[in-house]
């Protein structure tokens, strides 16, 4: 039984005035991408977990994405090599409900290193065995697991009741296996002391968990759910070049990377990982295409990568918590 063909996307959407311009007239902030380092596969919104900070909205049988299909995924793996991509990353939802993850990874994985983001909970978990022979590939591949808070009473308020025991027991199962791991949590408000504290407490739960008490983590602030209409101040032209250098905007994600996502039955082409919920995002129906677009600073997602340096990104990265002021 053959699959029915995939339809193109098309008409590509055109940028108007709002994409360049505030309502006054002042020019937004631009990024200008000048490379594809890295490839961001969306593999679906569905997910064993129904968190409801999430910011993709993603839930058990969510389609809003829908489910990445291996051929779906290879002919943007080929274009990427072809343009030099130098890593691919899978997000989700959660990238192990995907039937077709293990067969994509297993090609990418012979052309460049590649990162998964998961709870690592069941569906990993289930999935485990399957992962094996990935390790006897010609490129290395690594994970990271959202733990949101070191405390599991505050994950487990968003994720359900024992989902941070969990998520532990997968990333312990992952790091002895082999695999580089790191982890995901949310942004430590308060003082650098405060800073300081949290980071020791996650220290000391890796370690009971037998981790390394250096595991590697990264924190993101509050993005909310999609479609959400959040005030954040708005990001000007003078904002890109009086707070930022040119070296900082080459490291914003959609200067260097770009993420295919299916929905519609079409494959799209968007400005970056963090920005899948607002339309104007799509620049492209090829990677080739996507490159040519300069991207506006006008969601309020961008603003978190202005003002803190966001990033889903780990390359080029030292293992400490990512963090710009």
């Amino acid at each position: 039984m053959t699959s029915a063909p995939l339809r193109r996307f098309s008409p590509f959407p055109d940028r108007h005035e709002d994409w360049y311009r505030l309502p006054g007239g002042e020019p937004r902030g631009i990024i200008q991408p000048h490379v594809l380092d890295e490839l961001w596969f969306h593999t679906g919104t569905a997910c064993n977990l129904a968190c409801p900070f999430c910011l993709e909205g993603s839930k058990p049988g969510d389609d809003r994405l829908q489910l990445l299909r291996f051929q779906d995924a290879i002919p943007f793996v080929d274009e990427a090599l072809a343009l030099g991509v130098k890593q691919f990353s899978f997000t989700g939802g959660e990238p192990f409900i995907n039937k077709d993850i293990i067969r994509i990874l297993d090609y990418a994985l012979q052309h460049r290193p590649c990162l998964v983001l998961t709870n690592a909970t069941e569906p990993l978990i289930r999935r485990i065995e399957q992962l094996k022979p990935l390790q006897n590939r010609a490129c290395a591949l690594s994970f990271r697991v959202s733990l949101d808070y070191p405390e599991a009473a505050r994950h487990d308020a968003g994720r359900g009741e024992g989902m941070f025991a969990s998520a532990l027991a997968g990333l312990r199962k992952l790091h002895e296996m082999g695999f580089h791991v790191s982890v995901a949590s949310q942004l430590s408000p308060g003082t650098a002391a405060d800073v300081a504290a949290v980071a020791a407490v996650f220290a000391e739960i890796f370690q009971r968990a037998g981790l390394p008490a250096d595991l590697a983590r990264v924190e993101f602030p509050e993005f909310h759910p999609p479609g959400i209409h959040v005030s954040t101040p708005q990001i000007t032209e003078t904002c890109m070049t009086s707070y930022q250098t040119e070296e900082s905007r080459r490291a914003f994600m959609c200067a260097f990377s770009k993420m295919v996502a299916k929905s519609g039955d079409c494959m799209k082409v968007y400005a970056c990982t963090l920005v899948d919920d607002d339309p104007d995002y799509v620049v492209g129906e090829t990677l080739t295409e996507a490159l040519q677009t300069p991207v506006s600073m006008k969601h309020h997602r961008c603003y978190s990568c202005f003002k803190y340096g966001a990033s889903c990104s780990e390359m080029k990265r030292t293992p400490e918590v990512v963090r710009r002021r």
